[in-house]
């Protein structure tokens, strides 16, 4: 067996990164994903030339579409639509990120498809959800996760500019709540014998991110202060710069605990006692001068000898500030399986593993991502023979 879904067919309607995320998980996972593109092919094939790659070579595809089988058809026309409508009749999930009312207007609306396929189950990724005055609004995960949802606000110091979102962000974490939301779902239909209509919002997975915030705004009316690395209350929780210029981040959160293995790591016993630091009050009170003193000490050592002193105290807690190259150099993401390699023809491809493993259901890599239409002879070859 090769994944925990194997045996499930999944057809998948998505454009860019949320939609076809999720496909691509559920294809990690062992399904058997048969992707739906126009004839002009999905948008995200050309994020390789919008990052100035050479060649065809875009690897955001790659990564959310591989393990997919992929076929081309007009949903603008009659016949493309029939096919689609086929397709769904036999299919155990839907997915897509295409808005409701272009659904309705190629008739693969939730309501028109389960009526042919009532087990279907059938996975909706929006900008703002399915209700509401923007429900029909565009969105990518810059604008519903990123910004309207608070979390550029969060992230940004007083008095700066909002800092960038990475690509994607958003868009990934809403694909891997629709994959549980989809496995839920299909549990349910175990026990019903009926699917549903599952689905989740890049606005919704934005504030889900922050709920931290916005929980605690919500019940108590309360703001959290956006930090300052220069006077944070707890300067245990923070990050600082090695003699090398390296950066790291101390994740003091029990000041009980967490303090006195810092004050040792440091050399500074003599902290324990000092009235300016002996006690939390104290310490977020003289914070900024601590901080200082710390940046000091800091200085004088590079990170990899600080490495040294504070693995030997177990109870400090703390993680270097990774580049991209740090971490693709970091035997423990290697170890905890961070990357797969992808068969392609005679060699194969490394990519980023989607973030779950099953003991008794391990997952393998099939194949890279579709070539434009590369399975639509063999995928409509398989529905004729099923109708016949």
């Amino acid at each position: 067996m090769s994944g925990p879904l194997q045996g499930h067919r999944v057809v998948e309607l998505g454009v860019w990164v949320a939609g076809p995320a999720a496909g691509g998980i559920l294809a990690d996972w062992g399904a058997d994903v048969v992707k739906i593109e126009p004839p002009e092919g999905d948008p995200a094939r050309t994020f390789g030339r919008m990052l100035g790659l050479d060649g065809q070579e875009s690897p955001p595809f790659e990564m959310d579409n591989r393990g997919k089988r992929g076929i081309v058809l007009d949903l603008t026309s009659s016949d493309g639509q029939a096919t689609a409508l086929e397709l769904l009749s036999e299919a155990d999930v839907f997915l897509t990120n295409i808005r409701p009312a272009a659904l309705q207007r190629i008739g693969l609306d939730f309501e028109t498809v389960s009526r042919r396929n009532p087990r279907l189950v059938y996975g909706l990724i929006t900008g703002y959800g399915m209700t509401g005055p923007d429900a029909e609004r565009a969105a990518y995960d810059v604008a519903a996760f990123w910004a309207r949802a608070g979390l550029a606000h969060l992230l940004t110091r007083p008095g700066d500019s909002p800092p960038f979102q990475r690509g994607g962000m958003g868009d990934h974490m809403a694909a891997m709540t629709m994959a549980a939301a989809v496995c839920a779902a299909l549990i349910a239909r175990n026990r019903t014998g009926t699917g549903q209509l599952v689905s989740t919002s890049l606005y919704r997975q934005g504030a889900y991110a922050v709920s931290f915030d916005l929980n605690t705004f919500l019940m108590t009316g309360h703001p959290i202060a956006i930090g300052q690395r220069e006077s944070m209350a707890n300067p245990c929780m923070n990050n600082y710069v090695a003699g090398d210029g390296r950066r790291f981040w101390i994740v003091g959160l029990q000041g009980n605990r967490h303090w006195p293995a810092l004050c040792r790591a440091v050399g500074r016993t003599d902290w324990l006692t000092d009235a300016r630091f002996d006690n939390a009050r104290s310490r977020a009170a003289n914070a900024a001068v601590l901080i200082g003193e710390l940046d000091t000490i800091f200085a004088t050592k590079a990170l990899e000898e600080w490495a040294e002193l504070f693995d030997s105290e177990p109870d400090f807690f703390w993680s270097p500030i990774n580049s991209m190259e740090d971490v693709l150099a970091d035997d423990q993401f290697h170890a905890a399986g961070g990357v797969v390699y992808v068969p392609d023809g005679e060699s194969s491809a490394p990519m980023v593993a989607t973030p779950a493993d099953f003991s008794r259901t391990p997952v393998e890599m099939r194949s890279v991502a579709p070539k434009l239409g590369q399975h639509t002879e063999e995928v409509l070859a398989e529905l004729t023979a099923r109708n016949a």
